[in-house]
């Protein structure tokens, strides 16, 4: 512990001190300015932005399977601690060698101007923040090195090195801590003040919550009886929109002004169609319960949602446009750069793919969407729902690749039929007896025809199946069980309205989306 205590008032860990407080002033400088540009301008959103782009596929499944929903958080908290650590050498390198540490820090700027400058709807004018946080840090890391040589007691900085680099008398390692500590602290004000800055001076927010939908023209269909699962504890039918999951690149939420929003539909067509958001408002929207599940859910998984959705069928917009011979595939690409291909002829048939401008009776929100977003029944997200959609090309596969395909993922991403038990947990500890289990089952587009339990190596029994509302929709289901004391093993399996049954093949989410039967293990008490 004494070597320890030595060690943090050494000249070495006071060095990284001073690059982490250089680190944190770059960070709070170009947040404060980056109020006054787009949010993607910030270091940490462009350099997190750029590491999602260059993330392989196997980590970015590690990151969902391990994370789920929080995997942008993780991501935020592993970018934190490597800025950390390269501040950390940087403020010691500064401190050793001040021309090498100049070199460090210009370099890190570059990289990091580098990424914002090659973000979608970014121009050279919105590196800015970073340039000024670079100059701000290299401001005060130099400041605080002059402070450690100051102190005239390392032996690795001579006296005269002191008085031939600064001219100016020793001071105190106080004197030191309490301006790295100043700095610290008003870094923090700087952020939080762009933070709040930022939010004031935008209005989207506040403009989605006073937009008032129109009615549609043809409303979702009514609900039948009993959709809702009798079993305690499964997912309600129809998932709240704060509920629902979040799986897309943007790392920050863009904040696009419905006003400004504008679809461009070019390509291979015979006529460019461009759309304003009033002339969405002004068409004949539908509504429809659909069913969205996310390529990147596991077997079991959660990255599944219900909600009741509001927009024009894309195949209206593509009538009008009129494609051209020979095309097979629409590239729709999102504000953030993101792009999804989405095979031609399941925008134009009868599956009503729409663009929504509304999700569960209100408008989309924010992180789902807003103003814009593709919604289509039976694909995968990554090859269909684009949020903040501002673009749609029709081209051929042969031509294009969409963001995820040019990273070894399929071109097409039909939904794979999949049943999950929701209700016992796995590893739950129940009570002997009779107990229900219940759960949820997807085939979109085909429906669910029968799901099937099997407990331990017993045979297969068929659930209760709850009311079906669409084929575009889950199915849940329900099973009476007698549950005897000792472990036990529960398999569930589902068969979709073309007759097949779940395959009981484990694949997992690379290429084109998991596959396998769910296994949940209980203690019967």
């Amino acid at each position: 512990m004494k070597k320890l205590l030595k060690w943090l008032k050494g000249p070495t860990a006071m060095a990284a001190l001073a690059g982490v407080v250089a680190a944190a002033v770059v960070l709070a400088v170009a947040e404060l300015t980056g109020a006054f540009f787009t949010a993607r301008a910030t270091p940490a959103i462009a350099l997190g932005s750029t590491f999602i782009d260059f993330t392989p596929s196997w980590m970015k499944d590690f990151a969902i399977a391990t994370f789920g929903t929080n995997d942008k958080a993780a991501l935020f908290v592993g970018m934190g601690l490597t800025i950390f650590l390269l501040a950390c050498v940087l403020g010691v390198v500064a401190y050793r060698k001040w021309t090498l540490g100049v070199v460090g820090v210009l370099l890190m700027g570059t990289v990091i101007v580098a990424s914002v400058v090659t973000r979608a709807g970014v121009e050279p004018l919105d590196a800015t923040p970073t340039v000024l946080g670079t100059l701000a840090g290299l401001v005060v890391l130099r400041l605080l090195t002059v402070l450690l040589w100051r102190t005239r007691t390392w032996p690795e900085v001579p006296a005269d090195t002191v008085a031939k680099e600064t001219g100016l008398p020793g001071t105190s390692r106080r004197r030191f801590f309490a301006a790295a500590g100043i700095t610290a602290a008003a870094a923090g004000v700087a952020a939080a003040g762009g933070r709040l800055l930022g939010a004031a001076r935008s209005n989207i927010a506040q403009a989605r919550d006073a937009l008032l939908l129109p009615a549609p023209v043809r409303a979702a269909a009514a609900l039948p009886a009993g959709v809702q699962s009798p079993v305690a504890g499964v997912t309600p039918w129809v998932t709240p929109n704060g509920d629902f999951y979040r799986i897309d690149t943007a790392l920050s939420v863009p904040e696009i002004n419905a006003d400004d929003w504008e679809l461009r539909v070019h390509g291979l067509v015979e006529e460019e169609v461009r759309l304003t958001f009033q002339d969405l408002l002004d068409a004949d929207l539908i509504e429809s319960h659909v069913t969205l599940t996310c390529v990147s859910n596991p077997v079991g998984g959660n990255l599944a949602g219900n909600a009741k959705w509001l927009g024009l069928p894309i195949r209206e917009i593509l009538k009008r446009a009129r494609p051209r011979d020979g095309a097979d595939m629409v590239l729709s690409t999102s504000v953030d750069g993101f792009s999804a291909s989405t095979p031609l002829e399941v925008l134009q048939d009868d599956r009503d793919a729409i663009l929504a401008i509304g999700m569960n009776g209100e408008p989309l929100p924010l992180e789902h969407g807003y103003p814009v977003r593709m919604v289509v029944p039976g694909l995968y997200g990554f090859v269909s729902a684009t949020k903040w959609v501002v673009d749609l090309e029709v081209t051929r596969f042969a031509d294009s690749k969409a963001y995820w395909t040019q990273r070894g993922w399929s071109e097409r991403g039909p939904i794979k039929t999949m049943a999950r038990v929701e209700v016992p947990k796995s590893f739950a500890k129940v009570p002997a007896g009779r107990m229900a289990i219940g759960g949820t089952a997807w085939a979109q587009t085909r429906g669910i025809t029968k799901v099937e339990v099997q407990i331990d190596n017993e045979d297969w029994t068929e659930a209760m199946l709850s009311a079906e509302a669409s084929v575009i929709t889950w199915r849940q289901w329900s099973y009476d069980w007698e549950a005897t004391p000792g472990p036990h093993y529960i398999k569930v399996r589902a068969t979709d309205g073309t007759g097949e049954v779940q395959t009981d093949q484990r694949a997992e989410p690379v290429p084109d989306g998991a596959s396998g039967w769910q296994s949940v293990m209980v203690t019967v008490e």
